[in-house]
């Protein structure tokens, strides 16, 4: 025998009404960020590139800080990011950051140890927790050499050095054997190896055909 069938259902208007879908996340903005300190600590400041959902970069952010250490001015880029983020309304916020101790510490994975850290940690977890959605992501350096980048910048304009012959590319310029009334230059770049392949951390912009010379020595723990 048939079950009957309930007369509700599917009745429209007047009918059950169908359970309701879950708001719909807003598209994420994403902000790489980097800090820098010259002697750590030293000379130090940050640096922001925030792109749109569209992958546009918006903006581009740079500050001196002053004296302080490499973590403490990771820091006040991740804020200075999430102070843009609030200021232009946005909703969702991916951020992206070559610091493992700061994406631990905001994830919780690290405690909070530094005094200096401390307030500046307190106040970026209060800021992200305004946002409808909040990610926070460890990328490598060359992943993140726009931020970097800008950081250097931030701290040769402070320190009056030349940007061409300062941050991770260094000129240097050396004359050519005498009596030649020629001049040649280097560009000393730092590169990452990795799986078989080498990793310059700067945009070299070098012609077909032109020859690098490799200088191996091993990597800075920072």
């Amino acid at each position: 025998m048939a079950k009957p069938t309930d007369p509700h259902r599917g009745a429209g208007l007047f009918g059950d009404h169908e359970p309701e879908g879950k708001p719909a996340v807003p598209a994420a903005w994403r902000a790489n960020i980097d800090g820098g300190s010259r002697g750590n600590p030293g000379p130090a400041a940050y640096g922001v590139v925030i792109r749109n959902p569209r992958g546009e970069i918006v903006a581009r952010l740079r500050k001196y800080i002053g004296r302080a250490t490499n973590n403490v001015a990771e820091y006040y880029g991740l804020i200075a990011a999430l102070d843009y983020a609030q200021s232009n309304s946005v909703r969702a916020l991916h951020i992206e950051s070559d610091s493992e101790l700061l994406v631990k510490q905001m994830r919780g994975q690290y405690k909070v140890k530094s005094a200096d850290l401390q307030p500046l940690f307190e106040r970026a977890k209060k800021m992200s927790q305004s946002f409808a959605s909040f990610r926070i992501n460890h990328v490598y350096r060359e992943q993140n050499r726009e931020a970097d980048a800008l950081a250097n910048e931030a701290m040769d304009e402070v320190s009056g050095a030349p940007r061409a012959e300062s941050g991770k590319a260094k000129m240097e310029k050396s004359n050519s054997p005498a009596g030649s009334g020629a001049a040649a230059s280097a560009i000393r770049v730092r590169a990452r190896f990795r799986s078989g392949v080498l990793y310059p951390l700067e945009d070299l912009n070098l012609p077909d055909g032109a020859e690098v010379e490799i200088v191996l020595r091993p990597a800075s723990r920072t």
